[in-house]
């Protein structure tokens, strides 16, 4: 009998990850592009996750017999001017960049999430002071925001201090955004009801709205990496991001681009190439999030 059960249960699994499958399928038919986005994400988190099988060399492993090779069999992406293997500090910089942006945008945009929910449902002073906190933070560009938190040097001084930079960053967006869908989404009937069978402030705020607003939060924060991205590589590009011997991006574009891009250009083009490619595939995948959530573009 609990043989039979089990296989029932058993059974009952698989149907609904062959349903799933089954949805998948369809979105990516129908938002091809969205699914080439998703595809060129999976390339770039896939090499992070297996950076210790694939690597072919220390990223930090200096050869100078070896320097400034072109790409070849032997060094896929060549090498730098200190001899480093490129393919080995690219799919390094990749760790970093998955790293810091998934970590920025879930502590960034979840702080984000519950004040833009409380601000859009209590209203009134609390909505009004919420709200002048984030004008004045969206004020200030978040360039520039970054650049300054990072010259006080929050954090410890490393990884840790890139990460609250950009959290910091990303709470004002992610406020303005959630608030927005928290005033739409309380004028429904299923709300109304909920107050009138006594349901208390907190249960229909944390119980009712927020699963409700969820959509727009996931296109947001799948938006919000690939600024993450490219913020970090922007900061490390100007010496003020992840710190050496870390092997980000920016650091190995900023290294090169105004010594080599003639003599190696391969130096260059390998970590620029990089950086478009991850970004690119996450903006074009929130973009697909947006019109699969959005009901206005829902049928096209």
């Amino acid at each position: 009998m609990a043989t039979d059960v089990n296989e029932i249960e058993f059974a009952e699994k698989e149907n609904r990850v062959l349903h799933l499958l089954k949805i998948f399928g369809a979105w990516c038919r129908k938002r091809t592009i969205g699914a080439v986005g998703l595809f060129m994400v999976l390339v770039v988190l896939g090499a992070a996750i297996l950076n210790p099988v694939i690597k072919r060399y220390d990223p930090n492993e200096t050869n100078v017999p070896d320097r400034l090779q072109s790409p070849n069999a032997q060094h896929f992406f060549g090498t730098d001017d200190f001899g480093r293997d490129l393919w080995a500090r690219i799919i390094g910089g990749a760790v970093i960049s998955a790293q810091v942006g998934f970590i920025s945008v879930a502590i960034g945009s979840v702080i984000g999430l519950i004040f833009g929910v409380m601000s859009g449902f209590f209203g009134g002073g609390i909505d009004n002071l919420i709200q002048r906190i984030t004008e004045i933070m969206l004020s200030i560009p978040g360039i520039l925001l970054a650049l300054a938190l990072m010259a006080t040097d929050v954090g410890s001084g490393g990884i840790d201090t890139v990460v609250i930079a950009l959290s910091i960053i990303f709470i004002p967006r992610t406020v303005r955004v959630m608030r927005g869908s928290v005033l739409s989404c309380k004028e429904n009937v299923y709300i109304d009801a909920a107050r009138a069978i006594g349901c208390k402030p907190s249960r229909i705020m944390w119980r009712h709205i927020t699963p409700n607003v969820m959509a727009p939060y996931l296109v947001l924060a799948s938006s919000l990496l690939g600024t993450a991205i490219l913020t970090e590589a922007s900061l490390s590009f100007l010496g003020l991001g992840v710190p050496p011997p870390h092997p980000s991006w920016g650091r190995l574009l900023s290294g090169s681009v105004m010594l080599y891009a003639i003599s190696a250009p391969w130096m260059v083009i390998v970590p620029g190439v990089a950086i478009t490619w991850l970004v690119l595939g996450f903006n074009v995948f929130g973009d697909a999030l947006r019109d699969t959530f959005d009901p206005k573009l829902r049928g096209r």
